[in-house]
């Protein structure tokens, strides 16, 4: 039988820590060759965009997509979970909550990888849904100290303040101006949806990892063309998908800031093929558009953890046994 697996059976399962494993053993499979991941694609709606991206992992033994339609009555995420070998259909799994773990997990993974190891200071610039397990990801895999939080609407910076806290060890504290975030900050994570950029690269000091987590269509710009001159090391999920929809690096290209031959894949850096940072004193920078790889990888891990613990409902759905199409 398929497993329904809701948001709360989701949050039961899946914790930071599992993200983490997930999303870097899928990104050290994408760099060694054994996974596909294709980019996501869109298709217009009467009022709205339905989203797909799909990917294999035979590391799970799973392959798998997640569709999503985005509408002005708000996003259904659903994830469809088959089995590598035979093609059944094992899960579907809602992906809200999962699809906020895994983008927080990879940024937690190029910090791990691009920042450096001493970092005590975060920046965030944000404070929606996605914000918090941002946090979450880079206080686990750096001895972070301080957040510093900054977002346009002060009463929802408060109530994200006081939300994160509770969750992390650092202390969380809300600033009035991105500069004030941005330059004391050993790691920088921007995750809005800003059609211009969210800070002065300017501001950066030496040393500095910027997580650009919010850009993932050409109308997005979080990040600005003189933070891309200044960074040493620049970083996207996946080249083809970054071609395609990152509004940060795009224009940078067209402004003859950077060349996309000078871009890695973080894939290649988790396998070791190429460096994430050569000095204390580079600023890296790591654009993150979400691949479906992860959410295939984290999906794999909720199913597996839930046939374990006897979590979800099962569903008589029919599986079908025709041999030729």
């Amino acid at each position: 039988m398929t497993l329904l697996l809701t948001e709360r059976d989701v949050q039961a399962l899946l914790t930071m820590d599992i993200a983490l494993e997930a999303v870097e053993a899928a990104f050290r499979a994408l760099g060694e060759g054994s996974a596909v991941n294709h980019p996501r694609r869109r298709i217009p709606l009467k009022h709205g965009m339905l989203h797909y991206m799909a990917s294999a992992l035979p590391l799970h033994n799973a392959f798998g997509l997640k569709i999503y339609p985005a509408t002005s009555k708000g996003i259904t995420f659903l994830i469809p979970l088959y089995d590598y070998d035979t093609g059944r259909l094992l899960a579907l799994i809602e992906g809200d909550y999962l699809g906020r773990l895994r983008t927080g997990a990879a940024s937690g993974v190029a910090t791990r990888y691009m920042a450096r190891a001493e970092s005590k200071t975060l920046a965030v610039i944000g404070a929606g849904g996605q914000a918090r397990t941002q946090i979450q990801a880079v206080c686990a895999v750096r001895p972070i100290e301080r957040v510093l939080v900054f977002s346009r609407d002060a009463g929802k910076r408060a109530e994200f303040v006081r939300e994160a806290q509770q969750e992390v060890n650092a202390e969380v504290l809300a600033v009035e101006h991105p500069r004030a975030a941005v330059e004391g900050a050993d790691v920088v994570v921007t995750i809005t949806t800003s059609s211009t950029p969210v800070f002065d690269g300017r501001w950066l000091r030496p040393g500095t990892h910027i997580n650009a987590a919010g850009s993932n269509h050409l109308k997005r710009r979080e990040i600005d063309g003189e933070t891309v001159r200044r960074a040493a090391h620049v970083a996207v999920d996946s080249l083809e998908q970054a071609k395609m929809e990152c509004g940060d690096l795009a224009p940078a290209v067209e402004e003859g800031l950077i060349t996309w031959e000078a871009v890695k894949e973080l894939a290649d850096i988790v396998t070791q093929k190429t460096p994430g940072r050569t000095s204390a004193e580079d600023i890296t920078l790591f654009e993150s558009h979400g691949l479906s790889v992860w959410d295939i990888a984290l999906a794999a891990r909720a199913y597996e953890l839930a046939v374990q613990r006897g979590v979800g409902q099962r569903l008589p759905l029919f599986q079908s046994s025709v041999s030729s199409l």
